[in-house]
This record gives C-alpha cells, structure tokens and sequence, in this order.
C-alpha cells in the first residue's frame, strides 16, 4: 500500500504541479511569520532564553498541523486518499523541474538577464553579475540539492512515519529556509529549526546521494562524496551535492556572493565547468531516482508483506 500511495502522491504533483492559489505551504508560511513577529524580539533580547523561544515557536509552528494530519489520517472514512494528497503538498519535483527548465531555456536563448532572475528564485546568493557558466552551475546545485529537500526528504518521512511524518517534514524545512540563517536576527531564534531539519534530512540526505551514484557514474559520485563532502559547511548538502556532481560528471561550488559578501566554497565533482545541458541532465538524473525509489519502496513493501504472510501461515 505505501508504495502505490507514494507512486499516488508523486504522479499528482508531477501531473498537476504545485496549486497556484492558496497554497497550503504558503498558508503556513504566514502563520510563521506571525509567530515570528511575537517570540523573535524576545529571543534577540533574551541571551540566555533566545534558543527556548526558538523551540517554542517551532512547537507551535509545527505540532499543531502535525497533530491535526494525524487525527484526520486516522479516521476510516478519509482512507488513503488523505496519505496520497497530503504527499502530493509536501514534494516539489515538477515544481523544481519548471524553475529549472526555465533558466535552461533562458541560457539557450542568450538571455542572461532573465536567466539571472530565474536562478536567483532558486538560490540565495547574488545572480545579477553571473555569467552563463555560473548560472549554470547554480541551477545544477539548486536541482541536485533540491532532490533531496524537495522530493526525497518528504518520501523518505512518508514511508517512515506516513502523512504526518512527510507534513512535518516539510513544515521543519520551510522553517528551516524562513529561520535558520546564522545573523543576528535568527542565529539564536533559528537554531531549533536548523538543527531539527539537519537532523530529519540526515538520512534522506545520504540516501539520496547514494542513489545519485547509482544512477549516474557510480565510483566517481562515491569517490567525490568522500572527499568533498566533508569539506563543505552543509552537513547533508555536502554528500548531496558532491554525490550528484560526481555522478554528473561536471565541476559545482567555488566561491559566491551572498549578499554582497564573497564566500569561499569547496569545489564539488569533477570534470568540466556546468552549462546549460547539464541542467537538462541533473533533471534526468532526479527523475532517475525517484523511479529507483519507487521501485525499491514496491520491493520493500511486497518482500514485507510476504514475509508477515508466511509468518501468520
């Protein structure tokens, strides 16, 4: 049942997309934002008490849709419908596919400017003097780490612990990207979500660069995991995106400027610098694995349900 539940919820969001009105997240996203305006002062005042407010507010950002998801799962009258819809929220791999398809499309036309406004929508540091080889690069990280966060984290918690753990999952995420900034503003308001979600995608985050490998040049992939991962600051980007460069074939990270600050970064994989057709192929590649991980979800299920029936025999 869960595989055909997680194929359900996948298919949705690959046919249909994220709603384009009144979409849960955002809904949510303005319900953080409110809870944020009444505990972030006082946790930047509050030196001994900044992190519990911080806790807090991702209790009550959080537990209350959790609890809710779970109440509603548990009612025979919702059945499975309620699994697949709310999997269906909580991945965003077309969505991912379009914002990168079109910055590829903008480089292919020469467009630079419009490709800078696309992939500045998918990262967070400064696209306005990027040339096309680092536009190219960035939408490569975006689409690689993205895998992770966007689609695998959710399905991995959606096996683990059904609707609510992929809810909860993608709720933490979201504050993650709100809250989990190392300034003044949140380095002590933002330390409970950050650490929770580098603590729920500690698992997606190696799964899906094990996966990358499998499905692209395996030994590079492997071999650019050990040794670059470690070096970058993201303890789950890190093996992610070393993973699915290596796998790719192409040459990500080096320095970038966050707002207005350079940042050095460690280089990623191996081979030539990214362009636009290796954005096409970083897509291929997620596609790829969400195929792989529907199958070995199918397998798991069935050798599971196989092995209580023999049991009961």
């Amino acid at each position: 049942m869960i595989a055909l539940l997680a194929a359900l919820g996948l298919g949705l969001d690959w046919l249909l997309g994220e709603p384009a009105r009144w979409h849960p997240l955002a809904l949510f996203g303005a319900y953080a934002r409110w809870i944020e305006q009444r505990l972030q002062p006082r946790a930047a005042r509050a030196a001994v008490c900044g992190r519990a407010l911080g806790i807090l507010a991702l209790v009550l950002a959080v537990a209350p849709w959790v609890l809710l998801c779970a109440l509603v799962a548990g009612l025979q009258w919702i059945g499975a419908g309620w699994d697949a819809a709310i999997l269906y929220l909580t991945v965003g791999h077309r969505s991912l596919h379009d914002h990168a398809r079109r910055v590829r499309d903008a480089l292919a036309r020469g467009d630079l400017d419009v490709a800078r406004r696309d992939v500045g929508m998918m990262v967070s540091r400064d696209t306005a003097e990027m040339d096309a080889t680092r536009i190219s690069a960035a939408a490569v990280e975006s689409v690689l780490e993205n895998g992770n966060d966007a689609v695998f984290g959710a399905v991995f918690w959606f096996v683990v612990a059904g609707a609510p753990g992929a809810l909860a999952y993608r709720l933490v995420n979201t504050l993650d990207a709100m809250w989990g900034y190392r300034t003044a503003r949140y380095l002590r308001f933002g330390w409970a979500a950050a650490r929770l979600d580098d603590l729920m995608n500690f698992f997606p985050a190696r799964l899906t660069a094990l996966t990358y490998a499998m499905v692209g040049r395996c030994q590079r992939a492997l071999h650019c995991w050990r040794a670059q991962a470690p070096l970058w600051d993201s303890p789950n980007a890190g093996p992610v995106m070393a993973s699915g460069a290596g796998a790719l074939g192409v040459r990500l990270g080096g320095g970038a400027f966050y707002a207005g600050e350079w940042h050095e970064r460690a280089a990623l994989g191996e081979g030539a610098p990214a362009g636009p057709d290796d954005i096409t192929r970083a897509l291929r590649l997620v596609a790829r694995s969400v195929l792989l991980w529907l199958a070995v979800i199918a397998a798991a299920s069935a050798t599971l349900a196989g092995l209580k029936a023999i049991a009961h025999a």
